[in-house]
């Protein structure tokens, strides 16, 4: 338990300094989005080509795992979106509130908590599934968004979708890295060294830009909903992956970057797509800020429980 405590606090102490830098105006608003693009394009896909690269595809792959991992992911936004239907959630918010109960920030905050918390096996792991998981929560977030839009379909949406998902820099550099696993290539010292000071800056440089990202403004405006999906997101599906996993047979050696994945806080990337399809940004803020600082505890409980 020792263990998991000393990987969660300092993972969750570099996003609030993150969050105290950005208020006192150490890092202001304008440098964060350069930054998060430096570590989303480049330092975060270099740190899963290096992982993937030299792995063993074989070895690192786990069908019930994958399909584990997925499907609480499909039925949270299924029972998501008919509950907000049923429940009469504002049309104008339904769509985010939807995407925030499944759509989980991965490549920040869990790849760190994979990273720090399981080592390079555990990120390696962890960044194929990533690659699927991605591929899974970037659809399905769309077609939330265009199934609860005010606006009439718009064939730029399937483009919009399509662009995310093929210009996504973590599925890029996670196919990227199985096809060269696959190879049987071996990189050169200099590409390899390359990477690892790339690399190194990736996760510390995550979190600082996630803490300072963090917006709480529209928080008292949207607590309700922010709430019920952070209690979705953070409860509720990493509970049905848990269940899948047992179910499968799979221990925790063999499912803990699934499940660490899962319990991952509402992606700051919900707040680009409800501004690029006419969703809630409150909401979607709301959510990001609250479920994130809750990830805290509920990692905590999470991982504390399965030691």
């Amino acid at each position: 338990m020792l263990h998991i405590i000393n990987t969660i606090i300092p993972v969750f102490a570099v996003i609030l300094l993150g969050l105290v830098i950005r208020a006192t105006g150490y890092l202001p608003r304008e440098i964060t989005t350069p930054l998060n693009r430096l570590v989303y394009y480049i330092a975060i896909p270099a740190m899963i080509f290096k992982a993937l690269s030299k792995a063993s595809f074989s070895a690192h792959f786990d069908l019930w795992l994958l399909a584990g991992t997925l499907l609480p992911v499909a039925i949270v936004f299924a029972v998501s979106a008919t509950l907000a239907s049923l429940l009469r959630v504002p049309r104008a918010k339904r769509g985010t509130l939807v995407q925030s109960c499944f759509h989980g920030n991965l490549g920040y905050i869990g790849f760190a908590v994979a990273f720090y918390l399981l080592g390079e096996t555990g990120f390696t792991s962890a960044s194929i599934l990533a690659g699927f998981l991605m591929l899974l929560q970037n659809f399905l977030s769309v077609l939330t968004l265009e199934l609860f839009s005010p606006d009439p379909p718009r064939g730029g949406k399937a483009v919009f979708v399509l662009r995310k998902i093929v210009a996504n820099p973590v599925i890029v550099s996670a196919m990227a890295g199985i096809a060269f696993s696959l190879s049987g290539l071996d990189l050169p010292l200099i590409g390899e060294r390359t990477l690892v000071i790339l690399s190194g800056m990736a996760l510390p440089l995550a979190l600082l830009v996630i803490g300072a990202s963090l917006s709480p403004s529209q928080i008292r405006s949207n607590l309700k909903y922010a709430l019920a999906s952070g209690s979705v997101k953070l409860l509720l599906l990493p509970a049905l992956g848990l269940a899948f996993y047992w179910a499968a047979g799979l221990g925790p050696d063999r499912f803990l970057p699934g499940l660490i994945l899962l319990a991952s806080p509402t992606a700051t990337i919900t707040y680009v797509i409800a501004t690029e399809m006419k969703g809630s940004v409150d909401l979607a803020s709301a959510a990001i800020f609250l479920n994130t600082l809750l990830s805290a505890l509920t990692f905590l409980f999470w991982l504390g429980m399965l030691h």
